[in-house]
């Protein structure tokens, strides 16, 4: 039985594979030799897959897994999870910002009763320009989605097997990795950990494919968004009757000299808050079920090593 096994989504790196898996290897046999090294590549334009298979042949304990397009990084995560056997297994990014001699203090801590230790990068080595924005990311999925966000920590840690086979029985449409993680509970902490330079390559993230995952993520993890919008409408129309009641004064007042005018006021201000509420609530249950009646695959395989 594999003892451990390593996880890493594959886009952009091809140049840092070899030395990655040289250290993976390097580091893991000093914890057990019994391990296994899960490349999941998605469809990296770089010809990463040629190099995967490389390792795949020369390793038998390294194995590859091609998409038939690109899926994103944490639906590579969840394939990779999808095909793991490892008692304990490790997630991590290609780029060896994530250092693998790391992996140590991380499997160390876990013998404290740990079923979660989740890598903490207390100075990390981004431009500031993403970590403003990843500070921003955390701070609004936190509040929508009602869960504590840190942006010191990721996907990298080290998880027990019963924590990865309730991520995997999640049904979300949509996966975000550190959010199912702390969704499943589980008994977890946090060290710190030093984070290094990209190696190579650039981040995949833009400013718009944090905005579009940040918006996939609030809307399958949390429907607060639409609570949110029944209180809008709730509000709107306590407003509404507040000035509803103040253009009655004004017209028993004589001060309203405009036939009509009240009761339009009144009607397209109140009636307008009770649409918003009432859509609002339709919406709590239309959004919980628009991405299941699809029943897409989160992923598909085009290649395999094993």
């Amino acid at each position: 039985m594999v003892h451990l096994s390593v996880v890493i989504p594959v886009y952009g790196c091809k140049t840092c594979l070899n030395e990655l898996y040289k250290r993976l290897d390097e580091t893991l046999n000093k914890i057990n030799s019994n391990f296994e090294i899960i490349f999941v590549n998605d469809a990296s334009p770089d010809g990463a897959w040629e190099t995967i298979v490389e390792l795949a042949n020369k390793d038998q304990r390294v194995k590859g897994i091609n998409f038939s397009r690109n899926f994103g990084q944490h639906f590579a995560i969840i394939a990779g999870l999808d095909h793991c056997e490892g008692e304990w297994v490790v997630v991590m990014d290609c780029d060896l910002q994530d250092q693998p001699e790391e992996i140590i203090k991380l499997y160390d801590k876990k013998e404290d009763g740990y079923q979660i230790v989740f890598a903490q990068r207390i100075q990390r080595k981004d431009k500031w320009l993403k970590r403003l924005f990843s500070k921003m990311f955390y701070a609004i999925l936190g509040y929508l989605t009602d869960t504590i966000q840190d942006p010191a920590t990721a996907n990298f840690g080290i998880y027990q097997k019963n924590v990865i086979d309730s991520i995997r029985k999640m049904g979300d449409s949509h996966k975000y990795f550190p959010t199912m993680v702390r969704w499943v509970g589980f008994k977890y902490t946090k060290i710190p950990v030093s984070h290094a330079e990209r190696n190579s390559g650039h981040t995949s993230y833009s400013f718009k494919k944090l905005i579009r995952l940040a918006v996939d993520i609030i809307l399958t993890f949390s429907d607060k968004p639409l609570r949110l919008t029944v209180k809008f409408g709730f509000v709107i129309s306590c407003l509404a009757t507040v000035f509803a009641i103040y253009n009655m004064i004004l017209f028993f007042d004589n001060k309203i000299l405009v036939p009509g005018y009240t009761s339009l006021i009144i009607s397209v201000w109140f009636l307008s808050g009770l649409i918003i509420m009432v859509l609002g609530v339709v919406g709590l249950y239309v959004g919980k079920t628009f991405d299941k009646v699809k029943g897409r695959p989160n992923y598909l395989i085009m290649d395999k090593t094993f």
